[in-house]
C-alpha cells in the first residue's frame, strides 16, 4: 500500500496545498520527540523537493531547537475529506529567524501573521504515500480565533517578552537562538 518517492509530483503538491492541517515531527539527538499540529495557511511548496512553513508563537519552540541541533524533520498530511491518503515528507530543515538577512524576502511568501517567529525551509529527501484508509472523515469548520486574539492582546513587545520566557530553549534545554544574538 505505501510507496516511497524521491520528490513531490504535481498531484502531491495539489494535495498538500489543499490541506488545512499538517503535522510536524522533529527529534533532538537525545530527548523528547516533538509532534505538533499546524495550520492557519502557514505552509508553502517551493518546489518538488522543498517546502517552507511559517512558525507562529507557541508554548515552546521545539522545532527550532531540534533543527538547529540536527536538522531532521518529517511533515505529515492526512486527507480528512475526499479520497483517503497519508503523505509524509522526510528531510532536513533550517531555521530562518526574524533577525536573519533572508527573513524579509522569505516572509513575503506568506500572508502576514502576528506572532511569526521563524520560517523553516525543508529540503525533502523522500516522500512516502500510504492509503490513509484508517483516517476518519472530518469536516473543516474554520480557523480558531484564540491565537490571533491572544497575540493582539499581548502586542509586539509582549510577544517578545513571552519569547524570552518560553521560547529561548526546548523543553530539553536545547537553545533555539530565537533572537539571533545568542551565537
Amino acid at each position: 500500500m505505501g510507496k516511497l518517492h524521491e520528490k513531490l509530483d504535481k498531484k502531491m503538491i495539489e494535495f498538500i496545498e489543499a490541506q488545512k492541517l499538517f503535522f510536524v515531527t522533529t527529534a533532538p539527538t537525545n530527548g523528547r520527540l516533538s509532534l505538533s499540529p499546524k495550520g492557519l495557511d502557514t505552509l508553502r511548496v517551493l518546489g518538488e523537493n522543498k517546502i517552507a512553513y511559517l512558525d507562529l508563537t507557541g508554548s515552546s519552540s521545539e522545532t527550532a531547537a531540534h533543527l538547529r541541533e540536527n536538522g531532521r524533520i518529517t511533515i505529515m498530511f492526512c486527507a480528512f475529506e475526499g479520497s483517503p491518503l497519508v503523505l509524509r515528507t522526510y528531510g532536513t530543515g533550517r531555521v530562518i529567524r526574524r533577525s536573519d538577512p533572508e527573513w524579509e524576502s522569505t516572509y513575503k511568501l506568506f500572508n502576514p501573521l502576528t506572532g511569526a517567529r521563524h520560517i523553516f525551509i525543508i529540503e525533502i529527501s523522500s516522500v512516502q504515500t500510504s492509503c490513509g484508509y484508517g483516517v476518519p472523515i472530518y469536516n473543516y469548520e474554520g480557523e480558531r480565533p484564540e491565537l490571533s486574539k491572544w497575540l493582539e492582546d499581548k502586542g509586539e513587545d509582549g510577544v517578545k517578552e513571552y519569547w524570552k520566557k518560553k521560547n529561548t530553549e526546548s523543553i530539553d534545554g536545547i537553545p533555539t537562538k530565537i533572537f539571533g544574538d545568542e551565537e
